[in-house]
């Protein structure tokens, strides 16, 4: 199956250059591009892309609107945020507005085609260490934990461990070292903790763990 993906940057030159990395492989197709939100609306409606790569800071409709946007359509198209981390403040609400992770514009070509896939197949492209230093990073911009009930009463205790280590940013191998599981098991209560929160990653999941005061911000 060919992954067919939309360029959305209000650099032409950051645009080429993307086009020329994942046009190199034989599963992927770039289909389109975008200089700002509005156009990347129009575009996948025309052209139906499975990625989208989406660039945060754009003339006329930025980044986090545009997938906002896009999470509301028929049968959405997987968002990849671009940024350059030091310098966007807005991560984390594109994350919450529905995109799947981010990519730094920097990235390694290999990278880059890594991502595309594994958002293709419906996981999140952040890794664990980098989501749980970008959330401590915008911490502020999360809304203050509720205080008034236990968090997440809807999950067993196993899974709330296995939530809070992957707010830790482990991995699934970390996991399963850390309590004593194989790793196959701990793909499970993963899946488990999504399916009952109703959350479509890891990364919606880490977000929710800093919202409800599972995990909180660490202070280095």
């Amino acid at each position: 199956m060919t992954i067919r993906v939309l360029l959305v940057d209000d650099q032409p030159l950051l645009r080429t250059g993307f086009r020329l990395i994942l046009q190199s492989e034989p599963d992927i197709e770039v289909v389109g591009e975008a200089g700002d939100g509005e156009v990347a609306l129009s575009q996948v409606r025309a052209l139906r892309p499975d990625v989208v790569l989406m660039d945060i800071r754009m003339p006329r409709m930025d980044g986090v609107e545009a997938t906002r946007r896009l999470a509301e359509f028929d049968d959405p198209p997987r968002v990849l945020v671009l940024t350059t981390y030091d310098l966007d403040e807005y991560v984390v609400d594109s994350l919450r507005a529905g995109a799947s992770g981010f990519l730094l514009k920097d990235v390694p070509a290999e990278d880059l085609v890594d991502a595309v896939r594994v958002v293709h197949r419906g996981e999140a492209v952040v890794a664990p260490r980098v989501t749980r230093r970008l959330l401590d990073r915008f911490a502020r911009l999360l809304p203050a934990p509720r205080t008034d009930d236990a968090p997440l009463p809807e999950l067993t205790d196993r899974e709330h461990q296995v939530l809070l280590l992957m707010a830790r940013g482990l991995s699934n191998a970390e996991i399963a070292g850390q309590l004593v599981l194989s790793e196959t098991t701990v793909k499970t209560h993963v899946s488990n903790v999504l399916m009952k929160l109703g959350l479509r990653d890891r990364v919606q999941a880490v977000v929710l763990a800093y919202e409800r005061g599972i995990v909180k911000p660490s202070t280095s």
